[in-house]
């Protein structure tokens, strides 16, 4: 890892502080938007499904059971991220003893897999996050048509939840897509000393 700043503590612009930041802090950022984006797409969705079942319910109160089915979609994009949140944390694992001296890591650390576990983490949780909130809103969206046209014709429930289904299904891939992206990340935790710098 190279050490040569211009600023004093390698702040003097935004590519010296991202190529400065440690790799468990792109770690952890990765598991904080994950986990985070999957918590806001879900409450959009929420929020686009029960204000509209709500006020549908109002001409039509027996919707309102059989509807809470979209806002439990949308719930389960939250739940996406907190599994994956779960799967990043436990790769993220504090090096051993005998790799650090005095405060520092020892000459000859394996800083390109370091870093490379560090992004990996970090592009994982991303694209989990941002792939829940687009399905958070798809589904919320899904909901309250779902909503609007069952109070209308009760016909119409089933052939627009399979809409939702499908819009609930884009949580799904980001999870297999991030678990397919951190499965290489291996944070190093041994001093072997013979890693390139």
């Amino acid at each position: 890892m190279s050490t040569d700043c211009v600023g004093t503590y390698c702040n003097a612009g935004w590519g010296e502080v991202l190529t400065h930041m440690s790799p468990y802090g792109y770690g952890s950022f990765g598991i904080a938007f994950g986990l985070g984006l999957s918590v806001v797409g879900a409450a959009w969705g929420i929020w686009l499904t029960g204000s509209s079942l709500v006020g549908a319910a109002v001409k039509a109160p027996r919707i309102r059971s059989k509807n809470l089915i979209s806002v439990i979609f949308c719930e389960a994009t939250a739940i996406y991220g907190v599994i994956m949140a779960i799967v990043l944390v436990n790769m993220v694992k504090k090096p051993e003893d005998n790799a650090i001296e005095n405060g520092s890591f020892k000459e000859g650390w394996d800083w390109g897999s370091m870093y490379y576990a560090g992004y990996g983490v970090f592009s994982a949780g991303l694209s989990v996050g941002l792939t829940n909130i687009a399905s958070g809103i798809s589904v919320g969206i899904a909901g309250s048509s779902c909503a609007l046209a069952d109070a209308q014709d009760p016909t119409l429930f089933v052939k627009i939840l399979i809409v939702e289904i499908f819009a609930s299904a884009l949580g799904i891939f980001g999870i297999i897509v991030g678990i397919i992206q951190s499965n290489s990340c291996t944070f190093p935790v041994t001093f072997d000393g013979a890693a390139d710098i």
